[in-house]
């Protein structure tokens, strides 16, 4: 751990896990840290505010010609791509390539229990650090969440235990990443646009538990094709999970009731109905199982998990309820970035619904989407850069109800006039936020507010 104190690290982004990642090796000790940030508009001063009186070198831009040999460990922040030119400039001058994730991992202490998938990881990994919270004194969540495991890693124990949410970003750029406990609860295609194919970013998704030990353990959800085929190649003990079947070993949805069968003792617990949680639809199922079996195999007792999964509430913008105005009910859907996500919306939705969608363009493909309307969709409200496509999709598929609109504001209006008692309207834009938004939160949060006001 010495050694690592006295290389010459560069991180690379001032966002949360940047300025995260420059506090950390400045409190383990590291003397030689350069901040770049790329934003050539970035102001200097802004900078150093966020970094609370630390002043690491700083370079807004590009890296000078005479430098790429100057560092031996680059931290990147998840939205800094690999391919750039710059990073294989780097590399070619034998500069290590870590994530954010690879550093706390690399000071962190204690359990650590990680979560992937295309979708349900924010809901899985919140549920999974309630149950923790049921049993253990010393808890984290971090990750993709929102929290930086940079920013708590050093508050760390020998007796904690860390939840932590991954994405294929952050995995891109794992070495010693290593949980307790694994899970890859689902694979749709998604970030194409950074990943290129759904080879390469299935393989990202499985590198969670490429350093686990053949007796630990990893989640996989049954269901998913992929999955199974990926599966194969797994060499730590597999736990399966699924909505559809009755598993010999694994955990299962057996009409309302959720069934855990050990594969050491073959105990076969009933752990709750689908009434017992506040969570909407199979896919949260899933996600209730799947955290379930994680908290089985890091040690919980049942009556933990039981209580914990009774209490839950659903993530913030996800199926999330924000209110009844005229007898219709509006759904904050923000955090359905893509298609797959969107429809497992649709599918939990008991009324005839509007539908906000539309957004940034991850080069996806949006048929399966409109097709999960069915009779239960009556109207697409559309906005954002992918409109236009979007628009083609549904009327090549004889979806024709399609209104557009230049903002939130007026979707959330058009929805209001258009709306009968009894309907539901449900922001899920199948697309990322990037083109009108910061964040899918912000959205969410601009949509929250839009509905507030009816």
């Amino acid at each position: 751990m010495d050694a690592l104190k006295e290389k010459k690290y560069l991180v690379v982004g001032s966002g949360i896990s940047g300025i995260a990642a420059v506090k950390l090796l400045n409190d383990v000790g590291v003397k030689n840290i350069t901040l770049l940030e790329g934003n050539i508009n970035a102001k200097q001063e802004d900078i150093f505010k966020k970094l609370n009186g630390l002043k690491p070198e700083l370079i807004i831009g590009k890296i000078p010609e005479d430098r790429f040999d100057t560092f031996d460990i680059a931290v990147l922040s998840p939205g800094v791509s690999l391919e750039q030119d710059w990073v294989e400039k780097l590399k070619e001058n034998n500069v290590t390539i870590w994530g954010e994730l690879e550093l706390g991992y690399t000071f962190f202490k204690g359990k650590l229990l990680a979560i992937t998938g295309t979708n349900g990881k924010t809901t899985t990994t919140a549920l999974t650090g309630a149950i923790m919270r049921e049993y253990f004194d010393s808890v984290f969540v971090v990750g993709n969440i929102g929290l930086p495991y940079t920013e708590y890693a050093l508050q760390m124990k020998d007796e904690s235990v860390t939840v932590a949410e991954v994405s294929s970003f952050q995995l891109e750029t794992i070495q010693d990443f290593k949980p307790d406990v694994s899970a890859v609860l689902n694979l749709t295609p998604d970030h194409l646009n950074r990943h290129h194919t759904m080879e390469n970013y299935a393989a990202c998704k499985f590198r969670i538990c490429e350093n686990q030990a053949e007796d630990e353990y990893i989640v996989l959800n049954y269901e998913d094709e992929l999955i199974r085929e990926l599966a194969k190649n797994v060499k730590n003990k597999i736990f399966w999970f699924s909505s559809e079947r009755k598993l010999d070993e694994g955990i299962y949805l057996d009409g309302e009731e959720i069934i855990y069968v050990d594969d050491v003792t073959k105990e076969t617990i009933k752990v709750c109905t689908i009434h017992d949680m506040k969570l909407l639809g199979k896919h949260n199922y899933e996600n209730v199982m799947a955290a379930v079996a994680i908290a089985m195999k890091a040690g919980v007792d049942i009556e933990s998990i039981r209580k914990a999964v009774r209490e839950f509430d659903a993530v913030e913008h996800r199926i999330e309820f924000v209110k009844e105005v005229d007898s219709v009910k509006y759904y904050n859907d923000s955090k359905g970035t893509n298609t797959d996500a969107a429809i497992k919306a649709v599918e939990a939705m008991i009324t005839p619904t509007i539908v906000i969608g539309g957004g940034y363009d991850k080069q996806s493909e949006y048929d399966d989407w409109i097709l999960s309307f069915k009779d239960k969709i009556k109207l697409l409200v559309l906005i954002g850069e992918t409109a236009n496509k979007i628009e083609a999709c549904a009327r090549k598929h004889g979806f024709n109800d399609i209104v557009r609109a230049d903002s939130l504001e007026e979707a959330v209006l058009i929805c209001r006039d258009n709306a009968k008692p009894g309907m539901s309207v449900l922001l899920s834009p199948a697309c990322a936020s990037w083109d009108m938004f910061k964040s899918y939160e912000e959205r969410g949060k601009i949509f929250k507010e839009c509905v507030n006001k009816l």
